[in-house]
C-alpha cells in the first residue's frame, strides 16, 4: 500500500478494518449522546463502533490530568453551584476568561462534580449523574473494552492549552507519557495518537516517546507544501478542521475539495479530519440534512480518520462500505 494508512493496521489488530475505510473517532467520545468527557460517553461510543475515543486533557490543582474540553470547567460541570466563589479570570493563551478552572481544583474535588451537557439544543437527561474522569480511568476503561472487543480500541489524548499549563507549573507532557508508560501503551505499536494545535509540544514529545504524534490545523492557518514538510519532520499526521478539506461558502453551499489530503498523503502524513455532526448548526446546508453524504464524501477524499460526536452514524454511513 502506497497511503500512510498502512500505519493504522497494526493499531487495530486484529480486528483489522478494510485500508479505504476511515477510523471512527469518538469525538469527547459519543458527545452526541451523552455528556461529553465522561466515562459514559466514552464507553457508548465504543459500544456504538468508534475505534478510538478522544479525551482532552487539563491538570488539576495538585497535577492530575483529568479528561475537560477546557480548562475552563464551568459550562460542563456544576462547578458554579458548589464552588461559587472559585470564580477566577485568567489569561489562557493571551484571552481573558472568566468562570471556573481545573487549575484551581484538587483532584479530590473534582471529583465532588458532576458533568452536564455542554450544549443547549442537545439532551440534558443525563446532567447531574456523571463524574468527570482521569486520564488514568479513561486509559483503564479503553483497555478493558479492547480486551472485550477482542481489540481495535484506542486512545487518542489531545493536550489543552500546553505552554499555558507549563508557565502555571503543571507540566502535561510528563504526566500523559508517565500514564501511557504505567498502561504499557508509550510505544510505536500502541493504539495511541497524542494530539495538539500547539506544535511546540509535539516537537518535545518526538525527542521522548515513539508514539504517533498529530497536529492538529484550524482554517485560520494556511499550510502550504513546505509546512506539511516541517510537521512531518516531527509528527505522524495532521488533524485539519473539515472545511479545510471541503470548503463551504457564506450560504452553506460546498466548494469544491482542496487537494490537501492528496498533499499530505504524498509526505507519508495520516490525515483526520474533524468534527462531523448531524445538527443544522454544524452541517453545512449543502449537504441537505443528510450527514450520511457528509461522511461519505470524506472518505471519497482519502482521509484516514474522522472524529464525530455520533459514531454510530458514521458506522451507519461506511457498513456499505465493507465495515
Amino acid at each position: 500500500m502506497t497511503r500512510a494508512f498502512i500505519l493504522l493496521l497494526a493499531l487495530t489488530a486484529p480486528a483489522a478494518l478494510p485500508p479505504d475505510l476511515p477510523l471512527i473517532i469518538g469525538h469527547r467520545g459519543a458527545s452526541g449522546h451523552r455528556p461529553e468527557h465522561t466515562l459514559e460517553s466514552y464507553r457508548l461510543a465504543v459500544e456504538l463502533g468508534a475505534d478510538f475515543i478522544e479525551p482532552d486533557l487539563v491538570s488539576t490543582k495538585d497535577g492530575v490530568l483529568i479528561a475537560r474540553h477546557e480548562n475552563e470547567i464551568g459550562g460542563t460541570t456544576d462547578v458554579s453551584e458548589r464552588f461559587p466563589d472559585r470564580k477566577r479570570t485568567r489569561t489562557i493563551d493571551g484571552q481573558s476568561l472568566t468562570g471556573w478552572f481545573s487549575e484551581d481544583f484538587t483532584l479530590a474535588e473534582i471529583k465532588t462534580l458532576r458533568a452536564r451537557e455542554r450544549l443547549a439544543f442537545r439532551s440534558h437527561q443525563y446532567d447531574g449523574r456523571f463524574e468527570v474522569p482521569t486520564f488514568d480511568e479513561v486509559i483503564e476503561l479503553a483497555q478493558k473494552l479492547r480486551t472485550a472487543r477482542g481489540g481495535a480500541v484506542g486512545i487518542y489524548p489531545e493536550t489543552k492549552h500546553p505552554t499555558y499549563f507549563r508557565s502555571i507549573g503543571l507540566p502535561l507532557e510528563e504526566k500523559l507519557l508517565a500514564a501511557l508508560t504505567k498502561h504499557g501503551w508509550n510505544d510505536r505499536k500502541a493504539p495511541v495518537f497524542i494530539q495538539s494545535f500547539e506544535d511546540g509540544n509535539l516537537r518535545e514529545l518526538r525527542k521522548k516517546t515513539t508514539v504517533r504524534l498529530i497536529q492538529l490545523l484550524s482554517p485560520a492557518v494556511k499550510f502550504d507544501d513546505a509546512g506539511l514538510a516541517d510537521i512531518a519532520t516531527y509528527a505522524d499526521g495532521i488533524g485539519p478542521e473539515k472545511r479545510m478539506l471541503i470548503p463551504v461558502a457564506p450560504d452553506g453551499s460546498l466548494k469544491a475539495a482542496t487537494d490537501l489530503v492528496e498533499r499530505a498523503h504524498r509526505l507519508g502524513l495520516l490525515v483526520h479530519a474533524w468534527t462531523v455532526r448531524p445538527e443544522p448548526q454544524f452541517l453545512p446546508a449543502g449537504y441537505k440534512g443528510d450527514v450520511r453524504a457528509e461522511f461519505l464524501q470524506l472518505q471519497k477524499l482519502g482521509v484516514d480518520g474522522v472524529f464525530t460526536d455520533f459514531p454510530d452514524l458514521a458506522v451507519a454511513a461506511y457498513r456499505g462500505n465493507g465495515r
